[in-house]
């Protein structure tokens, strides 16, 4: 390897394969963007069955923890490791310990152990996702990224609906553990084809580690991770130890700034958002991500709580904003070459606001046509955040900061999402827990139902054996809260919106990338 000063241009570490082989390596990108992404949702319907089988009800939220930890802190310093020792190495060690982990927590006898190997899993994950992104940028030309950024971004919007019906499916029809073994053959195609047919240029910088910035950032996101999971669950919010966790996150991430204004090689460089484009497509993805994630978990519930579907339905309802997500997704990669990423990115945030306030009228008498209609818009208003903001966020990056880039947008999307998951669930839960005593009060017959979880209260084998007058009231609580939800979520829609008008008028252009920096700071 040739070691270069860290400002000084360097070769880039992007490769040319032959035509034939792009659609091979596409092939298998996707197939471990697929993997990766879904992982964070596949557990979900499966988690009930679980417990039954290994025990630890007050233990079941590590499971799903560990991974979005572990994911979530390696994003970035993958991202930047894969800019300075080239793709191919590190995307091939996080596709290996993506299977290892997959392998072991098929065998778990325990949560415990479940929670342990779920974590290896997100490491792996943590790796695959923003790396995958930039080896399909690195490898295809300009005029075809498009395209298959807006199939890369479908793929990467379908997991979070796709994940909990494959889920649902095989525990019901096969075994729970199988989720993580069907990982196996696909991250192994995956593996072999990457192998046999990415060919990456030897050439690439060769730079310190930011160990001080990786061990702040990873600390950081673990106290604030677990503090989200674990306040007003486990423990109160108002507790020492949750109290300890964040007072530990607002100290690690002061430790994390400053380290990382000091280090020539930051692990996220600081430099990336005083570029317009890149810094108003981070925001735009962690506020949409926060608004298209509470839609994702709360449709669910109402179509189960409210409308009395099965959990299989409950899923199923997902498919129209799928289908939305997935046209709009490919629509913005066909767009990018002829107009700014700004000009798409505004319709369609738009229609990602007035989905969220169709949501927020839902009602004890919506339709399920109703619902799906709504689902159907906010599908169309995420869809082309997936395609256009990852093509956006690399935009006259020279090939060198490209992981960084990518990885950095893909980590503050997935804060978003925590974010949003934990916020509105506060909001949503003491909500029901209000109209539920305002519904039941003085009702004997309702007696001790107003502390139960609604998905359990509401579940086809528990709700015939409520009296039909305390099911409306319980059903018309459920719904309001869930409403009353979407109408706080409506706020981070509309600072999507809002910064989506501040992108500039970029859009993908050649001569802008030939003339693009190979500096950052």
């Amino acid at each position: 390897m040739s070691a270069t000063l860290p400002n000084r241009p360097t070769p880039s570490t992007s490769s040319t394969p032959t035509k034939s082989n792009i659609g091979v390596i596409v092939a298998a990108l996707l197939l471990s963007i697929l993997m990766a992404s879904m992982d964070n949702t596949i557990v979900a319907t499966a988690m009930g069955t679980i417990v039954g089988d290994l025990g630890g009800l007050d233990k079941f939220v590590w499971v799903t923890s560990a991974y979005m930890v572990a994911e979530m802190a390696g994003m970035p310093i993958f991202g930047k490791l894969s800019d300075m020792y080239g793709r191919k190495r590190f995307f091939v060690y996080g596709l290996i310990i993506f299977m290892i982990g997959s392998a072991l927590c098929g065998t778990a006898h325990s949560i415990i152990e479940l929670s342990i190997y779920r974590a290896i899993q997100g490491i792996g994950g943590g790796a695959l996702i923003p790396i995958a992104f930039t080896i399909m940028f690195d490898s295809v030309p300009l005029e075809s990224r498009g395209k298959l950024g807006g199939l890369f971004g479908a793929v990467f919007g379908m997991s979070s609906i796709f994940g909990p019906l494959l889920g649902a499916y095989i525990t019901d029809y096969i075994h729970w553990n199988w989720i993580f073994y069907i990982n196996l053959p696909l991250g192994l195609l995956a593996l072999v084809l990457i192998a046999s047919f990415y060919k990456e240029s030897h050439e690439h910088s060769k730079q310190r580690i930011d160990w001080g910035g990786a061990v702040t950032l990873v600390g950081a996101v673990i106290c604030l991770m677990f503090a989200l999971e674990l306040g007003g669950k486990e423990y109160a919010w108002d507790s020492t130890f949750i109290i300890g966790l964040f007072a530990g996150f607002v100290v690690l991430v002061l430790a994390f700034i400053r380290i990382e204004r000091r280090v020539a090689e930051p692990i996220i460089s600081f430099a990336m958002f005083t570029k317009q484009l890149f810094g108003s497509s981070t925001l735009v993805a962690m506020f949409g991500g926060a608004a298209f994630i509470t839609a994702s978990v709360y449709i669910p519930i109402f179509i189960q709580g409210v409308l009395g579907g099965t959990a299989t339905n409950s899923g199923l309802v997902l498919l129209p904003m799928m289908v939305g997500s997935v046209v709009t997704a490919t629509l913005g990669g066909f767009l990018m070459n002829k107009i700014s990423f700004r000009s798409i990115m505004i319709p369609s945030t738009l229609l990602l606001v007035v989905g969220s306030i169709l949501l927020s009228t839902l009602n004890a008498e919506s339709t399920r046509f109703i619902v799906t209609f709504y689902m159907v818009i906010v599908g169309l208003g995420i869809g082309a955040s997936f395609s256009v903001l990852s093509n956006a966020a690399i935009h006259l990056f020279a090939p060198r900061q490209r992981g960084s880039a990518t990885s950095t947008l893909n980590f503050v999307r997935s804060l978003g999402m925590t974010l949003g998951i934990t916020i509105f669930g506060i909001i949503q839960s003491h909500s029901f827990a209000n109209k539920m005593k305002e519904a039941l009060s003085g009702n004997t017959a309702s007696q001790g139902l107003s502390d139960m979880d609604p998905r359990s209260l509401l579940s086809p084998a528990t709700r015939v054996q409520i009296p039909t007058d305390v099911l409306n009231k319980i059903t018309s609580a459920l719904s309001s809260s869930i409403s009353y939800t979407f109408m706080w979520a409506i706020i981070p829609a509309v600072l999507a919106l809002l910064f989506t008008f501040t992108m500039g008028g970029e859009k993908l252009d050649p001569h802008a990338e030939e003339g693009a920096p190979s500096g950052g700071h």
